[in-house]
């Protein structure tokens, strides 16, 4: 058996059909029947139902797709141990954060490490924090950042700071120049523009209106922040974001809400088990050091 088997019977059991696997490895069709026959004999054992129409994984197929996976990505996480630079001259960090994070968190952060650390390449991703786990046990990332609450198994979460969110409003709404939080009742039939439902931030704004039964008009939704703060600054229209995002934003201005939707806190998230490089290293003291100057108390 070796590490080309184990590849080659993964991309079949993705496929669940031989000529696929066969173009996304980029090798003959009859090369690849004849590589997993191979790996079957020295295995004495059917990992392959080939009867139906699709390709299908038999009992000991399953339990073996199980380790070889395990295998390779522990390999890999050997392979990066290995080329893994202390000094931090040279090295990739892999990250990703949830939506509202890349609007006012992934530019500090990632300006702050690079003029730090010049040498490192970042690959930064934007995904649902369900995904950003998914693809943190799949060793397909070295960090995220999320939200803190139960997590999938395996995945380890510490407290960064506490994420507050408000209504937020142009300069020629008129709640900008409001000192004092704005009774949550008085959203009732008032027009929004908010995230679309797919969005965890979404979901928890519902949520809080809904308890106390406020029923805004929601006039428009985007599936990205950078959208709505367009929006916002450009239409009489009001939204609710993160505050921390007008930080950055002159013309949009944050107004509390009474009651306030609950806070919620932001975590770095990685694998319990995952390797951790000089990179991943440095990035997770830079968000510490960051949010400590910010002023942001985990909650």
């Amino acid at each position: 058996m070796e590490l080309r088997h184990l590849r080659y019977l993964l991309a079949v059991a993705e496929h669940a059909n031989f000529t696929r696997a066969a173009e996304a490895l980029h090798i003959s069709q009859p090369t690849l029947s004849q590589q997993i026959k191979q790996l079957e004999r020295s295995l004495k054992v059917q990992l392959l139902d080939r009867t139906g129409r699709t390709v299908r994984l038999t009992d000991a197929g399953r339990t073996y797709v199980h380790y070889a996976r395990r295998a390779l990505r522990d390999l890999a996480a050997a392979e990066r141990a290995v080329l893994d630079v202390q000094d931090l001259s040279s090295g990739t960090l892999r990250l990703a954060m949830t939506p509202t994070f890349t609007a006012y968190l992934a530019g500090p952060l990632t300006g702050d490490f690079y003029t730090r650390h010049p040498g490192i390449t970042l690959d930064v991703r934007e995904d649902a924090q369900d995904r950003i786990e998914a693809r943190l046990l799949a060793d397909e990332l070295d960090l995220g950042i999320g939200f803190s609450g139960p997590h999938l198994p395996g995945i380890a979460g510490t407290a960064l700071f506490t994420e507050t969110l408000s209504l937020v409003v142009g300069t020629g709404h008129p709640y900008a120049a409001r000192k004092r939080p704005l009774p949550v009742r008085a959203l009732h039939g008032h027009p929004l523009a908010l995230l679309t439902s797919g969005f965890v931030t979404r979901g928890h704004i519902d949520a809080h209106l809904a308890a106390h039964q406020v029923q805004p008009h929601i006039a428009m939704e985007a599936d990205s922040v950078n959208a709505l703060t367009e929006i916002v600054q450009h239409t009489p229209l009001a939204t609710v974001l993160p505050d921390a995002i007008t930080r950055d934003h002159p013309h949009l201005h944050p107004v509390a809400l009474a009651p306030p939707l609950p806070a919620r806190t932001v975590s770095l998230l990685r694998r319990e088990t995952a390797y951790e490089t000089a990179a991943a290293r440095a990035f997770a003291d830079l968000t510490h050091q960051w949010a400590a100057a910010h002023g942001h108390a985990p909650a």
